[in-house]
């Protein structure tokens, strides 16, 4: 009988224990999921912040641009 509850006290401490290692196994790969989603919110930030200085730029060259067209004109008396 003695030993018929030591085995029954071993297998339910090694379910418990592979039961806790299943959660620690979730709950790491939960967080590297949320480290992904960051990283890749931080690279579209990136991307987009570098598309908006692009056309900025752009939208400054063609203003400078005309700026020199209209100085180079004579003017028609």
């Amino acid at each position: 009988m003695k030993k018929v509850l030591f085995l029954v006290a071993t297998i339910a401490t090694l379910g418990f224990t592979s039961c806790n290692h299943a959660q620690q196994n979730a709950e790491k790969s939960a967080q590297d999921s949320i480290a992904a989603a960051a990283r890749l919110d931080s690279i579209a930030k990136v991307k987009a912040d570098s598309i908006q200085a692009a056309i900025k730029a752009a939208e400054e060259a063609a203003t400078d641009t005309l700026k020199q067209v209209v100085e180079e004109v004579p003017a028609v008396n």
